[in-house]
């Protein structure tokens, strides 16, 4: 029989149990319609962001780079959690493997730092087109976007690395039972039954790198950009500014501030039955609404999307 301090590390366990609303029962038949639909959305109009701008000639500046990397990452990000979270709410089985929960919560997190990162980027790149408009095209040319999203990746994984190294260390002395719809990293430190100092300074030393960091960059430029958004004569310019920075100051609230409750407290004090829903809504709501918030508040893009959708009716007819 194995010892009851076991870590992930060592050998083949059980499997955890995610309890997700068992404690709410009527629960169960709404959150499912509601993750099932949001989970197609999410596929829909993410896919559609990605295709069109990479299929639309009129789609290719930095901007557009990035935001379709950004519906990769929510595409991604969604797939990781939501059809395991379906699963387990349609069915009477409420479990994940110790393989499948270490892989999920080092995807989950490998893809959310990066969307992090990903964010920062777009911020940058509003400030300099914004303020720096006659030399925008000469520093935000393709091969610095392309390096830039490459960094977002590898930053992101790098962080996923070492939070998974330090978590499947962790012993559980026996406890399975997760009070969560998915694996992520604060749920599974408060999980072990031993001093989690080290998991705790090192998720605090990430969040203020990953998070709080690139929002922190993301709150500069958008002061300086208001700034210079003040600076412009005619209304019309200034309210033409401050439409193409509203989609993206509308997705970083949806994503960051979620995140900071999450991330911010440490886990020791992590409250699991209230960061569970707010897990939820981060991992599934913001990703879903990304999509539809650049399409309805960007002409370029609803413009693009009316000149596929009239080619592939050309192409059917």
């Amino acid at each position: 029989m194995r010892s009851g301090n076991q870590s992930l590390l060592e050998g083949d366990m059980e499997n955890f149990i995610l309890l997700g609303t068992s404690d709410r029962p009527w629960l169960e038949l709404p959150l499912f319609m509601i993750l099932l639909v949001s989970y197609i959305l999410d596929i829909l109009g993410n896919i559609s962001i990605v295709l069109v701008s990479q299929l639309d000639a009129q789609l290719q500046s930095p901007m557009y780079i990035f935001l379709s990397h950004l519906s990769f990452l929510d595409l991604c990000y969604t797939t990781t959690t939501v059809p395991q979270i379906l699963f387990n709410t349609g069915t009477s089985k409420k479990t994940i493997s110790y393989g499948g929960c270490t892989v999920q919560y080092a995807m989950f997190h490998w893809l959310g730092c990066t969307e992090c990162l990903v964010l920062a980027v777009m911020a940058l790149d509003r400030y300099v087109a914004i303020c720096e408009p006659l030399r925008y095209a000469i520093i935000m040319h393709r091969s610095l976007c392309q390096g830039l999203v490459a960094v977002t990746w590898i930053s992101g994984f790098g962080n996923s690395l070492i939070q998974v190294v330090l978590t499947v260390q962790l012993p559980l002395c026996g406890h399975r039972v997760l009070n969560n719809f998915f694996c992520e990293v604060p749920a599974m430190i408060k999980l072990s039954c031993v001093d989690t100092s080290v998991n705790d300074t090192t998720l605090a030393v990430l969040v203020g790198l990953f998070l709080i960091g690139p929002l922190t960059l993301i709150l500069l430029s958008y002061v300086f950009i208001a700034r210079a958004v003040l600076r412009i004569q005619s209304s019309k310019g200034r309210r033409k500014a401050f439409g193409t920075c509203s989609s993206h100051l509308i997705v970083v609230s949806l994503f960051y501030l979620p995140g900071l409750y999450v991330y911010v407290q440490p886990p020791s004090s992590y409250s699991q039955d209230r960061g569970k829903f707010i897990s939820l809504f981060y991992s599934i709501v913001t990703p879903t609404l990304n999509p539809f918030i650049y399409t309805l508040r960007n002409k370029d893009v609803k413009g693009a999307l009316r000149r596929q959708l009239e080619r592939i009716w050309r192409i059917g007819r």
